[in-house]
């Protein structure tokens, strides 16, 4: 049973992971990250998926790092949250560049000290994701940190993300077989109470449960009309 630390934001994705990945026999630790996004919300979705999991759960709070990373939607509170779908790949409001690359040294720093054998993230197959969320960059910041960890780390130390090849309607379908309480994720780019249903992260659940033939428990503030009949 492999020890492996998870980064949950509490997200639809990243908590299917965490189901995902216990059904496949890891021993969880799940971590989370404040990097000083605006709906920091999420951790309280990712809180309730290690209570059910019955395994620990860490947030690290890198908060003041994000004051630093302005023109984001999702760190910056003069950057307004549009209300849009993201209709072609390019430059987004809602990307904070190199966010990856800092939850995974977070994470990886993590497993050293627990000499855990992988850390796992809940990236998928998104045409119109991050640069930091394709497979070129998770294989170069695995040989980074086999560099980085040598001698230090479990030697079968790895990265991973089962979800990778999967569009989000199929990570919908998979949780369903887990049984993952989908009124426990978030993931609206708005801080709450209810989703917004207008934003690109709310276009994408909503379509995603659509295309998956699953029906969306979800409450919304507005759901969409082009989505939802």
């Amino acid at each position: 049973m492999p020890k492996t630390v998870a980064i949950v934001s509490g997200g639809l994705d990243s908590v299917t992971m965490a189901y995902h990945l216990q059904a496949q026999g890891h021993t969880l630790r799940l971590l989370s990250v404040n990097y000083g996004q605006r709906h920091l919300i999420e951790h309280e979705f990712a809180a309730k998926a290690a209570r059910t999991l019955g395994v620990p759960h860490d947030v690290v709070d890198l908060s003041p790092v994000g004051k630093l990373m302005h023109g984001s939607s999702l760190t910056d509170p003069d950057v307004d949250v549009p209300d849009q779908k993201r209709d072609s790949p390019g430059e987004s409001p809602n990307v904070v560049p190199n966010r990856n690359a800092l939850l995974l040294s977070v994470a990886f720093a993590v497993a050293v000290a627990e000499k855990a054998e992988a850390v796992a993230i809940g990236v998928i197959d998104d045409p119109q994701a991050a640069p930091d969320a394709n497979s070129a960059f998770l294989d170069s910041f695995l040989a980074m940190e086999k560099i980085a960890t040598h001698g230090y780390a479990h030697p079968e130390l790895t990265l991973t993300a089962p979800l990778a090849e999967l569009r989000k309607s199929g990570v919908v379908s998979l949780g369903e077989e887990l049984g993952v309480p989908w009124t426990d994720t978030w993931t609206c780019m708005r801080s709450g109470p209810l989703h917004c249903g207008r934003c690109a992260s709310c276009w994408d659940r909503q379509e995603a449960f659509q295309d998956a033939g699953v029906t969306d428990p979800t409450t919304y503030q507005t759901s969409n009309a082009k989505v939802l009949p």
